[in-house]
């Protein structure tokens, strides 16, 4: 295939059935977003999100793009800035990734840390003060900009349901960060088949099952307040995975299927199995494999 450039590679990434032991003869299905030529399902996100913008007449060849984020959706928003020439600037909270800082970076953003201990709300305060400050900045802001939920709804989802049209889906599970990839695709399979649930994940740390906000070790996933997404959507379980669950299936699938997954996406594996013991027999679950673990390698994710 001829490409003239790299956005034409964002979107339609493969589906893989999982060759693992599976509750109930059950099987799960996961969108391999890491083969997004940014490395993450959020090059659909950035490019969608500036696109956008742009479209609307919310930004034009001189803007700055400004962004609080925990690294995937800077990579997005960097890579799709490109197209248009725009600077950005990125907030991130020191805990994250260095891989991450340092792709945000080759791609031509600057990066600004906050501290660790003021988890993301620390990063959108100080973005919000850049944005201030920068006379013609933008801030897609994608904690609270509905285009966030509507990129995966017309994007993600209809590849889900196109690469698994001869296959009923039962259930959808996959972790919330922003919430707005697990709010677009909930809403579109749910017009697609009422009977499908949906079911969110959240690592230890994260509020949505009503326990203490506290640091946790798997990135991307995890929210210290409830998405503004998740109000026009349903929900039919939340699942709390821990870190060590998430890393286990981190280290299980690439030594036993030669797949690479970030943390987020082991959790995501983790709760799609904790729900086939619960699903009737020979159930077919889908799930989101967001990143993969190359980006994490200073984090020791594998443990060696």
């Amino acid at each position: 295939m001829l490409i003239k450039n790299i956005h034409q590679l964002v979107g339609q990434t493969p589906i893989i059935e999982l060759q693992i032991p599976v509750p109930n003869q059950s099987r799960i299905f996961a969108k391999l977003e890491m083969f997004n030529p940014g490395g993450s399902i959020k090059d659909r996100l950035g490019q969608f999100l500036i696109s956008d913008a742009w479209q609307r007449n919310l930004i034009n060849q001189n803007s700055t793009i400004i962004e609080p984020t925990a690294g995937n959706t800077g990579i997005g928003l960097a890579l799709a800035a490109q197209q248009y020439k725009l600077p950005t600037i990125l907030v991130v909270p020191e805990k994250f990734s260095a891989e991450k800082q340092q792709l945000m970076k080759a791609l031509g953003a600057t990066i600004i840390n906050t501290p660790s201990s003021e988890g993301i709300k620390g990063a959108i305060s100080k973005a919000k003060a850049l944005a201030a400050e920068i006379e013609n900045s933008y801030l897609p802001m994608q904690f609270a900009n509905p285009a966030n939920p509507e990129t995966y709804y017309q994007t993600l989802a209809p590849e889900i349901v196109k690469d698994l049209k001869n296959e009923k889906i039962d259930a959808f599970v996959a972790g919330a960060g922003s919430g707005g990839t697990f709010a677009g695709i909930a809403k579109y399979l749910s017009e697609y088949d009422a009977t499908i649930k949906n079911i969110v994940v959240e690592p230890e740390g994260s509020i949505l099952n009503g326990g203490p906000a506290h640091a946790h070790r798997t990135e991307g996933i995890g929210v210290e307040f409830v998405p503004p997404f998740f109000e026009s959507i349903h929900i039919d379980k939340t699942l709390t995975i821990s870190d060590d669950s998430a890393f286990q299936q981190v280290r299980y699938v690439a030594e036993n299927l030669g797949l690479f997954i970030g943390s987020s996406s082991g959790a995501a594996l983790a709760a799609s199995l904790q729900m086939a013991e619960t699903l009737p027999p020979q159930s077919n679950i889908v799930t989101i494999f967001p990143d993969s673990s190359e980006r994490y390698m200073s984090t020791n994710i594998y443990g060696n």
